[in-house]
């Protein structure tokens, strides 16, 4: 569908403000609603994007217009839908915006509903079925029908699938995420565990809804029973799944853009964010009234764009518990960060526990790809979010580090901010600059371990502290005399500076071994 076929619908009412021909002809692969000041970072290449302009107002200047078209041009939008319920019109200097960055621009009267625009584009895009000829489907026609009009009505998954194979004599069928989750299943099919559904999504019987999707965000569907159906309409099948997956992810992208602005919030540096915004950033996102709340951090590859559907997916085994989804201002690539909360009459949420046992699956979707998290403790209150942030950070630090516990087991590990409970865990959640640098200073001349003389005086240092200080333990094991131990200490207590004899000065040096 090209942007020019939208003008022609009588039923959409759209006036061209500003757009030529090669504008025009552009086709449209998707739509996103968003009222963002910068959507750039929600959209994808060839989508045509529909916004109230609540982002906007009359005393704002034209540079605020500038950047939002800027933004759109940036990420590939092939036009702009601009409503003009909000401001009674479209503010010119939007209009010049778009004709400076080459955005074709249509105004949608009040009487035209945005969601009008979203079906008729995606109705379209699938392929208008009811209208097209039979004989290039598989599926009958008045399957086809009913699908179309179960999809524009925004129908749930379940009534798709128990409808897409009633006319097989509604088998058994399940659509599965990347970790055995049902998303969906026909009223013939079982519950499945998602230990269970985990496993089925490798069977034969089972089909990519999406594979265009990254490994964590892909959907499945399953037909656990053979089924004597030609291949070519379970791929019709599929496809009917996978545009109704398409719109879910529109809303999932809106999402992530409140949770963004929510994390902003609690990421403030210099002081904690005002009580009323933090709570209305919390509506926002559907967690006021949702504490304690858990904060979780992931981190994978920085050329991997997964890490999101990762953290989301991970996040839908959560019972009882709102979540929201997104990015720090201030993130790495590959990283993303969500706020878990879990209402009083959810109960307790073992949220640590539940997320432990699902990280292997979650892992092998990718196993190319280590995937790390960090996780806070429970926030009493909204303004114990910035800590909880910061245990999340401190924690996906420590699972990253190479001295963490089970390091040389797993490439990829979720740490919870509870289990650093020694000094040697604690101090994995030290980034790795910071370690070295406390070692060279706490050891002195000794950090240069390339002088044998060094090496010695190290290895007997580490024997000392191991046998808690003592004399006769350090010289069995290391067999030397107690005398020879006593001198070496006291070098060490020499070219570091430090008496051990001391408890403080002993866990300074006992740290300082630890971060080499």
């Amino acid at each position: 569908m090209h942007v020019e076929d939208l003008l022609r619908l009588e039923s959409l009412d759209l006036t061209l403000l500003w757009g030529d021909r090669p504008q025009l002809t552009r086709e449209i692969s998707g739509v996103t609603a968003t009222d963002l000041e910068d959507p750039g970072r929600f959209l994808q290449r060839g989508e045509l994007v529909l916004s109230g302009l609540v982002w906007w107002a009359p005393a704002d200047d034209a540079a605020k217009a500038e950047r939002f078209v800027a933004a759109l041009e940036e990420a590939g939008a092939v036009a702009l839908l601009a409503g003009e319920e909000t401001h009674g019109g479209v503010p010119e200097v939007l209009v010049e915006a778009c004709r400076r960055h080459g955005i074709a621009i249509l105004s949608v009267p009040v009487h035209t509903s945005f969601r009008a625009v979203t079906d008729t584009v995606y109705l379209r895009q699938w392929g208008d079925l009811s209208r097209r000829p039979a004989a290039p489907y598989a599926l009958p026609e008045n399957v086809r029908t009913e699908l179309s009009r179960l999809l524009a009505e925004g129908s749930d998954p379940d009534t798709l699938l128990t409808r897409a194979v009633a006319h097989l004599g509604t088998p058994p069928a399940y659509v599965l995420s990347a970790t055995g989750r049902t998303i969906a299943r026909t009223p013939t099919a079982a519950p499945l565990p998602a230990s269970r559904g985990a496993e089925a999504v490798t069977a034969p019987t089972t089909l990519s809804v999406d594979p265009d999707a990254s490994p964590y965000g892909q959907w499945h569907l399953h037909l656990p029973e053979p089924v004597e159906t030609p291949p070519r309409m379970l791929h019709e099948i599929a496809e009917v799944l996978a545009q109704h997956r398409r719109s879910a992810l529109r809303s999932e992208t809106t999402a992530r853009g409140r949770a963004a602005d929510l994390l902003t919030l609690i990421d403030t540096p210099s002081s904690p964010a005002a009580p009323a915004a933090l709570r209305r950033a919390l509506e926002a996102c559907g967690l006021a009234d949702q504490d304690p709340y858990t904060v979780i951090m992931v981190k994978g590859p920085a050329e991997d764009d997964g890490t999101l559907d990762a953290l989301t997916e991970a996040l839908h085994h959560l019972t009882g518990c709102g979540v929201a989804v997104g990015r720090l201002p201030t993130a790495e690539p590959g990283e993303a960060t969500a706020v878990i909360g879990t209402s009083a009459e959810a109960g307790e949420n073992p949220i640590a526990t539940t997320l432990k046992s699902l990280w292997p699956t979650l892992r092998s979707r990718n196993a190319k790809a280590p995937l790390h998290g960090g996780i806070s403790t429970p926030a009493a209150t909204p303004q114990h979010l910035k800590g909880a942030l910061t245990q999340a950070r401190y924690a996906l630090t420590a699972a990253r580090s190479e001295k963490a516990p089970g390091a040389e087991a797993s490439t990829s590990r979720l740490t919870a901010i509870d289990e650093l409970t020694t000094l040697d865990a604690l101090l994995t959640g030290i980034p790795a600059d910071v370690r070295t640098a406390f070692g060279i200073h706490a050891l002195g001349p000794l950090a240069d371990d390339t002088n044998p003389s060094h090496r010695m005086l190290l290895e007997t240092l580490d024997v000392f502290l191991t046998h808690n200080g003592s004399w006769a333990r350090t010289a069995e094991a290391l067999h030397l005399h107690v005398n020879t131990v006593h001198y070496r200490i006291q070098r060490v207590e020499m070219l570091t500076g430090r008496d051990l004899a001391r408890l403080d000065h002993k866990l300074d040096l006992k740290a300082a071994l630890l971060c080499r």
